[in-house]
């Protein structure tokens, strides 16, 4: 009797779970203009209160190790904004022109197909595919980005906030938990994993950035930088990120200089990748930090579906986060192992 009443009791406890989680979701999904910019400003500080602690502990007060920081953040939004705000808003503005040029070449090479009856006559592209729409996408993803640089302050002043509260909230955990050290611990080990990986993953990314740069520049694409700077930002996620940063390139490359130089530019792509992704990063980074494959994809569908495109390029730092909380605890862990990689030794 006692077994059949655990069952129930269990049941509901999953469904209150499940409950709780989906009005989460949706009151996300519903925020999203006010999540965007507070995750950012957590990521920003995350990256930027390894130095800032750093220089209180050299004896920097800490109001100039404030400004130091508040001046590295405005210089930094407007070298970003200087090198890509001209590339987007003219890759934006030609963007119907490249629409137009990449639909009748993919109309064409249909109807060469159909012709030479590798496709059926009633085929449609539109249906399998639309490269004009993968355009039109990375164009909002980039007016998106460009808004967000438009918060730039909003995001300034909540990552000073959060820096000031760092240093205090080791004595306010110290005051309202039951198990102070235990938990202390637990925080800094997920904080000190996070940094690791971002830290890490940021410079692949600058090098991977960097090498594409060059590398579009010399074959003579356009708007080399902006795709430089996409393909800096997608490696964040790992594999899939370096596919889709590579997409709009490729159409791209195919409407300005033909098929033999985008066939070039996905190989200079694989190989860019294999070297920073696949031999430097491992090297660096180790095995500690990986998620499984379909974790990567399912948390690149959701957090994009809940936040846009920039919820695709925050989503495995946010993934890493949730993953790293969930091993701090013994009752949580086999989550953690199941959000893991394949291979378990």
């Amino acid at each position: 009797m006692e077994s059949a009443k655990q069952g129930p009791i269990k049941s509901s406890q999953f469904l209150i779970i499940l409950a709780t989680f989906t009005i989460v979701v949706a009151g996300m999904k519903a925020a999203e203009s006010l999540i965007v910019p507070f995750l950012l400003a957590a990521f920003i500080t995350i990256v930027t209160s390894p130095p800032f602690l750093w220089m209180q502990k050299k004896g920097i007060p800490k109001a100039l190790a404030m400004l130091i920081i508040i001046f590295s953040f405005l210089i930094f939004l407007f070298l970003i904004a200087v090198l890509i705000g001209t590339s987007v808003n003219d890759f934006t503005s030609s963007l119907p022109l490249y629409e137009a040029k990449l639909k009748s070449q993919t109309d064409a090479l249909v109807s060469w197909l159909i012709n030479n009856e590798f496709l059926k006559p009633d085929f449609k592209l539109s249906k399998a595919l639309n490269p004009s729409a993968i355009l039109q996408f990375f164009g909002n993803a980039f007016n998106q980005f460009s808004g967000l640089l438009a918060d730039g302050f909003l995001i300034l002043f909540t990552v000073i906030f959060m820096l000031l509260e760092i240093s205090s909230l080791p004595k306010k955990l110290n005051k309202i938990l039951k198990n102070p050290d235990e938990s202390i611990s637990r925080v800094n080990s997920v904080y000190q994993k996070i940094n690791k990986y971002i830290a890490i993953k940021t410079w692949v990314s600058l090098g991977t950035g960097l090498l594409v740069f060059i590398f579009l520049l010399i074959l003579g694409v356009d708007y080399p930088l902006l795709w430089a700077v996409l393909a800096f930002a997608l490696n964040y996620i790992p594999t899939i990120g370096s596919i889709i940063a590579m997409i709009p390139t490729v159409l791209l490359t195919i409407v300005q200089l033909g098929i033999i130089e985008a066939l070039i530019v996905i190989v200079g792509y694989v190989v860019i990748n294999t070297i920073m992704g696949n031999i430097l990063e491992p090297k660096f980074m180790g095995r500690g930090l990986e998620l499984s494959t379909l974790v990567v994809f399912l948390s690149l569908v959701f957090w994009g579906w809940i936040l846009g495109p920039i919820g695709m390029l925050l989503s495995i730092p946010l993934t890493i986060t949730v993953k790293f909380a969930l091993e701090s605890s013994e009752e949580t862990r086999w989550l953690a192992v199941m959000l893991g990689p394949e291979t378990i030794e």
